[in-house]
């Protein structure tokens, strides 16, 4: 019964965009503004030392993406018939686990075992170009691209991890705006990768257990990765 549920909302859907045009002249505005809201999946280019602490060569990798959550704000500028300018202010909410072994196979001794997990809240705040094909009906493919910065407010510095506050980020992606009745409905992907090293230096841990240390030491350099899916209602 649910997945017939799911079939006809779909089906209406799709001929709800066949229709009349809807909102013909919404593209017409010079500024407009939205919402969106999407999931996250972030992750950490991780970087190795590889050198021998305590006796042993640790090496770290992210471990499976899980999602997250993100609300965002959108302020669109347009530039001409196929370029908006657009400000997407948006609050993530997730969690990376970075998980570490020795060469030798041996366990790793830290207070969070193999696995160090790092909460994130970062605000990120990219300012991008948007370039959409010709509009066809109700359908209309665009693109993005830009940059921008981000401030992480998760301030756990009690964990054998820690991430630095402020990263700067590119960010692409691709989506299709559907046109309906009284709105735009912009389901959108984008790719976020950073460029500054996050990783907090073992010299501005002084509450940090000596026993912790290593979950630092065996790192060189992290770098914020996310893949956003998100809604867009303009």
């Amino acid at each position: 019964m649910k997945k017939q549920f799911v079939i006809l909302c779909l089906l209406a859907v799709s001929g709800l965009l066949r229709a009349q045009m809807n909102n013909p002249y919404v593209d017409d505005k010079i500024v407009h503004f939205g919402f969106s809201l999407g999931v996250n999946f972030m992750a950490y280019g991780v970087t190795d030392t590889e050198q021998e602490i305590n006796g042993e060569i640790y090496h770290a990798r992210t471990s499976s993406m899980l999602p997250g959550f993100a609300v965002g704000f959108i302020t669109d500028v347009r530039l001409s018939r196929h370029l908006n300018l657009r400000f997407l202010p948006t609050l993530n909410f997730g969690q990376i686990t970075v998980n570490y072994k020795t060469e030798s196979g041996h366990e790793v001794p830290g207070s969070s075992g193999n696995k160090a997990e790092v909460l994130s809240l970062p605000l990120a705040l990219p300012l991008v170009l948007k370039w959409s094909a010709e509009r066809e009906k109700n359908y209309r493919p665009y693109i993005v691209a830009g940059g921008g910065v981000g401030f992480d407010f998760a301030g756990q510095k009690e964990r054998p991890l820690y991430q630095k506050m402020t990263d700067y980020f590119i960010t692409f992606g691709f989506g299709c705006d559907l046109y309906l009745e009284w709105f735009k409905l912009c389901p959108e992907i984008r790719y976020q990768l950073g460029f500054n090293n996050v990783l907090t230096p073992i010299e501005d841990r002084p509450e940090l257990a000596q026993r912790d240390y290593f979950y630092t030491q065996a790192l060189r350099r992290l770098r914020n990765q996310m893949i956003t899916i998100s809604f867009n209602f303009e």
